[in-house]
């Protein structure tokens, strides 16, 4: 393998030097590296509306418009900065990569933007809805949007070898359902969100040691990560496509068309059972942050996600990813509609989220091998690779979905009535939710996923890249050895 020219002097080397994928890379570098973002993003999905609603009580401002729109308008920005952050990657040529020296950058700034998005001023409420906006904007927009293309692809630049690119796959998800999961959704319910209720300055210490964290933890994740295949290229004069040439490059490929929609769909029905989940516990299935409740929930229903670390790459290579990830999303609707069955019902509920999560195993661990593939497939197509076009678009359906998902809740929470609670004598005090907003909540945490399910099995049955993705690596290798 060629060498990499070091032009950008500055920059800290890899302590990745061997060239095939070791055990110290997936531990520091898929593991535990990611984990400070991963969970950050991960409270921030859960939990940063409960703190829009609950505890700024911003749900009534115009007329319950503000928070059904404004993160809507900040995604379409946040759509613009992805585009761009795209061909900065896919110009970007450096002795350590063109994706890793960009994860260096977001480490502070996802640390401070993090801060800022919760240390909304005492002032009027002028003033808090600019804060919201200016800071909402700063970190999914800037910061995150950073970090992400640059983290997203990682599992792709890594290594051309399936197995082991498998493997770092498994991994980086580890990160984002292991340990985000655990806190997130076992330690925030169980223990956190009674501790600090609705209290402000609570919220503000919590989620600033929680931003800070992020910091050291993608400095770690820089150091021990390598893009192997942009090393193959360092020396060449490649030719950079324009937008126009990638878009018509993609559009006319259908894997590539096949796994953005897959991604989009699964993205938005996650997103909004992941912003239904608390209230779902607090108005539905349990009382108000009472310890519990989504604690039982999480509990059964991700012990899959446990299991599934040991169980699910082997299944894929006997089978295939395709395959295995199509099986598990049958599953996956089987297990809504059982929740769907009595969801007021914890050990129906329960049962049912322990069938879903066994479903969503394959696609929890896989997807990064998955897309990895249709890369690959894509260079072999064009002769020209797109990483940072598709993971534009891959930040762009998240941070979409994230805005639509997020406005459509609480447009209509807003609209069936909700009550947020209220902080009397220290004390969180909860209202009951009329029947209306508790078939909204019950809506979006299992019925869309449960119509998104049966739409992602349709379409990964015309995802077979992993027949031909083998005989086209070859053929790419032959190429750079002809050059």
């Amino acid at each position: 393998m060629k060498q990499a020219k070091n032009k950008w002097q500055w920059l800290p080397k890899s302590k990745i030097t061997n060239e095939n994928v070791t055990a110290r890379e997936k531990w520091l570098g898929y593991l535990v590296g990611p984990a400070g973002a991963l969970l950050l993003n991960a409270v921030l999905a859960s939990y940063l509306n409960v703190y829009y609603t609950d505890v700024l009580k911003l749900t009534g401002i115009w007329g319950g418009a503000f928070l059904a729109l404004f993160p809507i308008v900040s995604k379409v920005i946040d759509a613009v900065t992805n585009v761009i952050m795209g061909q900065i990657i896919d110009r970007t040529r450096t002795g350590q990569g063109k994706a890793r020296p960009w994860l260096l950058l977001s480490a502070p700034l996802v640390a401070i933007t993090g801060i800022l998005l919760f240390t909304v001023p005492n002032a009027g409420q002028t003033v808090q809805v600019l804060w919201v906006m200016l800071s909402y904007n700063l970190f999914y927009s800037f910061a995150l949007t950073i970090y992400n293309m640059s983290h997203g692809l990682m599992v792709p630049l890594s290594t051309r070898n399936t197995e082991q690119r498998g493997s770092l796959s498994v991994f980086n998800n580890v990160a984002s359902v292991m340990i985000s999961g655990i806190i997130v959704a076992l330690i925030f319910p169980m223990v956190v969100l009674p501790a600090i209720g609705v209290d402000k300055a609570k919220w503000i210490t919590v989620m600033a040691v929680i931003s800070l964290l992020a910091l050291p933890l993608t400095l770690l994740e820089y150091y021990f990560t390598r893009e192997r295949i942009t090393e193959e290229t360092a020396d060449s004069a490649e030719e950079k496509l324009s937008i126009a040439a990638q878009l018509k490059a993609v559009l006319t490929d259908r894997y590539w068309v096949v796994i953005v929609l897959y991604f989009l769909i699964y993205t938005f029905g996650a997103n909004v059972k992941n912003m239904s989940l608390v209230y779902y516990c607090n108005y539905v299935l349990g009382t108000y942050n009472d310890g519990i409740t989504q604690t039982l929930v999480s509990v059964i229903g991700g012990i899959p996600m446990g299991i599934g670390i040991f169980a699910v790459w082997p299944l894929a290579k006997k089978f295939g990813k395709r395959n295995v990830t199509a099986v598990g999303f049958v599953l996956y609707v089987i297990g809504g509609l059982v929740c769907l069955l009595d969801p007021k019902n914890m050990t129906v509920v329960l049962i049912g989220q322990f069938i879903k999560n066994i479903g969503g195993l394959p696609c929890a661990y896989v997807f990064a091998a998955l897309m990895a593939d249709v890369l690959d497939h894509m260079e072999w197509k064009c002769g020209h690779r797109v990483d940072g076009f598709s993971a534009s678009m891959q930040s762009i359906i998240i941070t979409v979905c994230a805005g639509l998902s997020g406005g459509l809740f609480n447009l209509l929470l807003s609209r069936a009535g909700y009550v947020a609670p209220e902080l009397i004598g220290g004390e969180t005090v909860a209202a009951v939710q009329n029947a209306a907003t508790q078939n909204v909540i019950v809506g979006c945490f299992l019925g869309v996923e449960i119509l998104t399910g049966v739409i992602l099995i349709v379409l990964l049955l015309f995802l077979n890249v992993e027949k031909v993705i083998h005989k086209e690596q070859a053929e790419i290798k032959a190429r750079q050895k002809r050059q």
